[in-house]
């Protein structure tokens, strides 16, 4: 394995956060009946209790909920979405082909004729934790000050009527963050870190849609359009990387913990992708604390790519996360990557 490749600290700050749920709520209960299953089985296998779905029928899209995510971050950071320098759709589930996300988010804010880039940052449910390090790296070399990010995930479109499991685990979900320079000394991305072992690309897939098995060739398969993801295949290769992973990221998990004997390298909070029950669990193993964790998994289930974002957003929200304190963001996605990052909010 290559030695870790971490950039110095870079000033990063989020100046406002914003998340956006559907309206409509999906018990655990409401799969067990439609399924037949035992009372109580979903969420104990899963860890989720509820989920969101999105309204796509009239109109609820992800770059809808993506815009409305993105108005309360606006507001929070005091700007208005013409002054900003840059959009980043961090998505993993893109709302159609061609364009890719970010002209649809930008359209959906109002701005259509702002001339404002934007582009999406595509890397599963890493999505947003790599979109962090794009933005970082930009802020120093000075092509942008005022950036939105946009995670916005209808997670449950691709395993619908698939099975139970797959289809109870999978929430929709959008979140956003403004991002501009930290001051020296302040907010800042301490450090990054991201692998892939393409040994799992399989593991986690939807294998149809693109040139490979375009939908229109003759014999095309519409099963190629489903979502299949082994995942204990994919816990198990996670649970082989993530030690080294987590050595090489920040040397003090795997010693102490995430209350290390010396302050400057504690960490206040954790902040997770939702995977699954068995994965947020398996975290304990590596040093990351439970009781300092935060999850979302429970009343959300997983938003692939917004995952991280909403659950960032409850640690700020709820008072977990304040100004100056120090949390772990992590996550894996397909192909399989996994990338972790130390953030100063």
């Amino acid at each position: 394995m290559p030695d870790a490749v971490i950039p110095p600290s870079r000033p990063l700050c989020i100046a406002g956060v914003g998340r956006a749920l559907p309206k409509r709520i999906v018990t655990s209960a409401e799969f067990e009946g439609r399924f037949d299953l035992p009372r109580g089985c979903v969420e104990m296998t899963t860890g989720v209790r509820e989920r969101r779905r999105a309204d796509v029928e009239n109109g609820e899209s992800a770059s809808e909920l993506g815009a409305r995510a993105a108005g309360e971050a606006l507001r929070e950071a005091g700007l208005k979405a013409r002054e900003l320098d840059l959009i980043i759709n961090a998505s993993g589930t893109p709302e159609q082909t061609i364009p890719d996300g970010g002209p649809l988010l930008q359209r959906a804010l109002g701005i259509e004729r702002s001339g404002i880039r934007s582009f999406t940052v595509h890397a599963t449910c890493l999505s947003f934790l790599v979109a962090l390090d794009v933005v970082a790296s930009m802020m120093a070399s000075g092509t942008c000050r005022r950036v939105l990010v946009v995670s916005a995930d209808l997670g449950s479109a691709g395993v619908l009527g698939i099975d139970p499991k797959s289809e109870s685990l999978w929430g929709d979900a959008a979140a956003a963050a403004v991002l501009t320079p930290g001051a020296e000394g302040g907010p800042a991305l301490e450090r990054f870190l991201m692998r892939t072992w393409s040994q799992g690309a399989s593991l986690t897939e939807i294998p149809g849609g693109g040139t490979r098995r375009h939908p229109l060739d003759p014999g095309a398969d519409p099963g190629d359009l489903g979502f299949s993801m082994n995942g204990q295949a994919v816990l198990q290769l996670c649970l082989r990387r993530a030690p080294r992973f987590f050595a090489d990221l920040h040397p003090p998990l795997l010693r102490e913990g995430m209350a290390t004997a010396r302050a400057e390298d504690a960490i206040d909070v954790a902040v997770t992708h939702q995977p699954s029950k068995a994965g947020i669990d398996a975290m304990e193993r590596f040093g990351i604390a439970p009781e300092r964790t935060v999850t979302t998994l429970e009343t959300l289930g997983n938003c692939v790519a917004a995952s991280l974002p909403s659950t960032l957003y409850e640690a700020i929200r709820g008072g977990r996360l304040r100004r100056g304190e120090r949390a772990l963001l992590f996550g894996t996605g397909a192909g399989l990557s996994m990338a972790g990052a130390l953030l100063t909010y």
